[in-house]
């Protein structure tokens, strides 16, 4: 037991963190959970991996040869010493292996963990390693980033490394250049911005705040290059972000899905550092569950501080919430929270289940050239209380729109809509409303419109149509009178149950872009708006005017704003 000094702590970590003596959220109580169950596993001939401990400690051995690169540890020449948290990690990506044929099993690891908890740490480590001992001739090791800056927040530890350490030059025979590293075997390791090129084939990719991408081009040029490579990895460090229909957030919900148990991928090692969905943010336990390396890398009393500021500026809650308890929100001012959204998702909701059931629509037509949707909102009454039921929303972009250069992340988001049929491409450079009212006519006779919710602004002409269809169309001004209302109801079901959507893409992340615009003096009132032109609302707010539909029908007794005009209150 002694040879495996840093394999046991590992091991102890992911005991401790399962039986409940070290605070961790539901996502690393999974991931202690499924190496220990795996060992268990892996005791039976047919399962087909292995835990190699001799790879796991040779790993967390070498990265603790490395000296540290800042703060008083540096200026004390201290070598790392690896946390309990960071040696589990390193002992699961590099120490499960492959019966077969003994290569490693994890192929991506994605570990996301808050600001200030020795991410670069792991990032330089594994570079170094990958460059250097990995046993893999000619190793190509790439620090990917979107920025220079960026790219080089892991590079320099790395390069900072190799150059106070001879004794690993001599023995590796590595040279330090001023933007790379490298060995006679051709072995490299550099930063790296935009795609690795043509020829190129890493054997290591490591991505550094993948949140900040704006797409997947990176990840998946990386990926598809390591075809010649017998055990490629790529591993993914980053905090939380504001993109939920970014990359990032997108191999999170790969994460998440596997440590569920809802997906199965025993390729893919996935940690996430952060707080469960009923934990007070404010409390300290929050803080030591989020932050692995609180009272180590940054201290608690930093943390502390940090907290203390957002709770006393409203301003600054979402960010600090985001960078030091790596909770995700689509805009910094989120109105609605969306680790609440996620826990109403159900794949399973079907339209003709709904059969007899009131449904009400919300149409939001915005601008000709931009995004128009269609929504259906189902309504039951369960226990004296609505439950909503959003199922099958419909959503159409000007295939100009789709293939402008204008804003090529837009359009990138909306080509990779389209292509997984999430989003309707519509024929030039505006929107053609007879393919909506032909939608609309035809879900109309699948789910019979109680009343229709829709945006006035262009709507004129389809608004008679609808009528003409048996919609029953309302024209709903975007106004605190007519918003506000069923905006809080949206969000108060959310938050309690009471709403069930499908997990559409465009509209999560509609809903994730609303902001709250409140009536000046009075925090009661509020109607949403959006941050930035490129944070679309529009699935939201149709949405929001299905909802208020259903609340006009069973609502008995006034609004509270039922004494103000839209004249007075109307601020667009």
């Amino acid at each position: 037991m002694a040879a495996f000094p840093n394999v046991n702590a590992a091991q102890k970590y992911a005991r401790d963190v399962v039986g409940g003596k070290i605070l961790a959220c539901s996502f690393v109580k999974a991931a202690c959970a499924r190496h220990l169950n795996d060992l268990k596993a892996s005791k039976a001939k047919a399962y087909p991996y292995k835990f190699d401990r001799d790879a796991a400690e040779r790993v967390c051995s070498f990265i603790q040869l490395m000296p540290h690169t800042k703060g008083k540890w540096a200026r004390g020449k201290q070598r790392i010493k690896l946390e309990p948290w960071q040696l589990f990690i390193f002992s699961m990506i590099y120490g499960w292996k492959i019966k077969a044929d003994n290569t490693r099993r994890f192929r991506e690891a994605y570990i996301e963990v808050p600001r200030k908890n020795g991410k670069s740490i792991i990032a330089a480590g594994a570079g170094i390693y990958g460059l250097c001992a990995d046993n893999e001739y000619g190793a190509e090791v790439y620090c990917g980033a979107t920025s220079e800056k960026q790219a080089w927040e892991v590079f320099r530890p790395a390069l900072t490394m190799a150059k106070k350490l001879p004794n690993l030059r001599k023995k590796f025979n590595v040279v330090t250049w001023a933007k790379k590293l490298e060995r006679p075997d051709g072995s490299k390791f550099e930063p790296l911005i935009g795609d690795p090129g043509d020829g190129a084939s890493p054997s290591l990719g490591i991505i550094d705040e993948y949140h900040e991408h704006r797409d997947s081009s990176l990840y998946d040029t990386i990926i598809s290059g390591m075809g010649s490579r017998d055990q490629p990895l790529v591993l993914v460090i980053t905090t939380a972000g504001s993109d939920i229909a970014g990359p990032c957030y997108v191999m999170r919900d790969r994460c998440v899905n596997m440590l569920e148990g809802t997906e199965q991928e025993d390729d893919l090692f996935a940690i996430i550092y952060t707080i469960d969905k009923d934990d007070d943010w404010t409390s300290e336990e929050a803080i030591l569950k989020a932050n692995p390396n609180a009272g180590v890398s940054v201290s608690l009393s930093y943390l502390k501080a940090r907290q203390a500021s957002g709770i006393k500026h409203a301003r600054k809650t979402n960010n600090i919430k985001t960078k030091h308890f790596n909770i995700w929100v689509s805009a910094k001012e989120s109105f609605f929270n969306m680790e609440a959204w996620r826990k109403c998702e159900d794949r399973t909701l079907r339209i003709q289940d709904f059969a007899g059931i009131d449904c009400y629509y919300g149409f939001d037509l915005a601008r000709k050239l931009d995004l128009t949707g269609m929504v259906r909102v189902f309504v039951k009454r369960i226990n004296e209380q609505n439950h909503y039921y959003c199922i099958g929303p419909t959503f159409w972009v000007p295939e100009d729109t789709v293939n402008s250069d204008e804003d090529r992340r837009t359009s990138e988001r909306y080509q990779g809509w389209v292509n997984a049929e999430f989003l309707e491409a519509t024929d030039g450079a505006e929107i053609d409303y007879r393919e909506v009212l032909a939608h609309a006519t035809e879900a109309n006779e699948e789910a019979p419109a109680q009343e229709s919710g829709i945006d006035p602004h262009g709507a004129a002409n389809l608004s008679h149509q609808l009528d003409d269809a048996g919609m029953n169309p309302v024209t709903i001004a975007q106004s605190y009178t007519h918003m506000s209302d069923p905006m809080k109801e949206l969000e108060a079901a959310i938050l309690t149950g009471r709403f069930h959507h499908d997990g559409h893409p465009i509209m999560t992340w509609c809903v994730g872009n609303v902001v709250g615009k409140y009536l000046p003096g009075n925090d009661d009132v509020v109607r949403p708006i959006k941050q930035g032109n490129q944070n679309k609302i529009d699935g939201a707010v149709a949405l929001i005017m299905a909802i208020g539909r259903a609340m006009n029908a069973a609502q008995s007794g006034g609004s509270i704003l039922d004494s103000l005009s839209d004249d007075d209150i109307l601020v667009m």
